[in-house]
């Protein structure tokens, strides 16, 4: 690498990369602080492992910037098989942890394949929807590119970690970015929201209400624009009732019981502030007596307490409310959102579409674990298992999410050759 080279490296979101990561670890052992707690740099504690860890990563840094964009590639399709039979060995071999089966462990390290699954699936999707013989508007083609997804998706699932396999729907960013009709977009938030409301009332009477409103919409439209064609009406509302009635099976057979448990509860279905409901409840109040300021650095007494269970992996956010207050919370998710809006607005810039698909993957599987992981702590989403990439304490997460900015770096700072 000589000065040139280095000089078009993207120093600013670098920097930002570093902040995250140190106020992770800083966080991380906050977390698991107590009187006994030994220094934050050793192995012996989550935080010492995560600062290892992230520097393990740093090492294969050079590897990833020195390699030339084809490599990705070219190999995208081999690196992809190679996550599929991980995932697949899971099966046979995997270790069950915090009720998914989605490790390997070997001596004192775990190992979860569904991480770099987002790496490789991320690559393959950028290869195929970059070549020239791939039309986004093309059925057969948004077939074969979602079922790249949905591959690594249903062996996750299969694990039991149906959080994990949400986070590959980030992907579709980058379908949409390259041209995906938008009614597939509609779609997706119409189905989410039969989904919620089929939870909430009786498919029957969610049937019900939905002929009801396409009714009123109908009419209107042709009282308005009397050549309107009802078909794509009926369609839509046959294809909604008929989703509302199988929603009971997918909500039953995909996800645990500890997920289903979790959903209610956020819906109101359940109260259940001493059981699944529980950290939850911890968690806002841990964010909410923080404050505008917070209580200061390992200063917590929710934190110390420890009344938030799992609270320097998926509850991480909990301890900077509480510590760090809203303008700490604040300025994560400010550094957060200029970091993926940076990495956006530079993709833009790129002249050929395969490192730009792949930022825009990459960026999209961040916003989900983003959106998710700080909605959980808030209870607006239920409790599905979804780290806060560079914040929460997880090795896999860690290497695979900096492996992800490394490739960016890489192919951002080789757009001008």
């Amino acid at each position: 690498m000589n000065k040139k080279f280095l000089s078009r490296l993207d120093w600013l979101s670098i920097l930002i990369f570093f902040i995250l990561v140190g106020f992770g670890i800083l966080n991380i052992y906050s977390a698991t602080y107590s009187e006994f707690s030994i220094s934050i740099f050793d192995l012996g504690n989550p935080a010492g492992k995560q600062f290892w860890i992230f520097i393990i990563s740093l090492a294969i840094l050079p590897f990833i910037l020195f390699v030339n964009t084809s490599f990705f590639e070219h190999l995208s399709n081999l690196f992809y098989g190679i996550s599929l039979i991980s995932l697949i060995g899971l099966l046979f071999f995997g270790q069950k942890i915090s009720g998914a089966t989605s490790w390997y462990t070997v001596g004192g390290f775990s190992f979860q394949p569904s991480e770099f699954a987002k790496v490789t699936t991320a690559l393959l999707i950028a290869t195929n929807l970059s070549s020239i013989q791939t039309d986004i508007k093309k059925v057969k083609d948004i077939f074969k590119l979602f079922s790249i997804i949905l591959f690594p998706m249903f062996l996750i699932i299969l694990q039991s970690d149906a959080g994990s396999a949400i986070v590959f729907l980030g992907i579709v960013f980058a379908f949409l970015r390259e041209g995906l009709d938008m009614k597939f977009l509609y779609f997706s938030f119409l189905s989410s929201f039969i989904f919620v409301l089929t939870l909430l009332l009786k498919p029957l009477l969610l049937s019900l209400i939905l002929i009801l409103i396409f009714t009123i919409i109908y009419r209107y439209l042709i009282s308005k624009f009397p050549k309107t064609n009802k078909s794509p009406f009926l369609i839509v509302l046959i294809t909604s009732i008929i989703f509302s009635f199988s929603v009971d099976f997918i909500f039953n057979t995909i996800f645990e019981q500890r997920h289903r448990d979790r959903f209610n509860v956020i819906l109101g279905i359940e109260t259940d502030s001493k059981g699944i409901g529980y950290n939850i409840s911890q968690s806002k109040i841990a964010i909410g007596s923080g404050g505008l300021d917070g209580k200061g650095y390992l200063n917590g007494t929710q934190t110390k307490g420890g009344f938030v269970p799992e609270q320097h992996t998926d509850y991480i956010f909990s301890t900077v409310g509480e510590e760090w207050g809203f303008i700490g919370s604040s300025s994560l998710i400010i550094f957060y959102t200029f970091l993926m809006l940076r990495i956006l607005s530079r993709s833009e810039k790129h002249t050929q579409s395969f490192p730009r698909i792949f930022s825009y993957s990459f960026v999209g599987m961040l916003f989900i674990h983003f959106l998710v992981n700080i909605g959980m702590t808030l209870g607006l989403f239920p409790t599905v298992g979804i780290p806060l990439p560079f914040i929460s304490y997880g090795g896999t997460n860690l290497l695979a999410f900096s492996l992800m900015f490394f490739i960016y770096l890489n192919f951002d700072a080789n757009r001008l050759n």
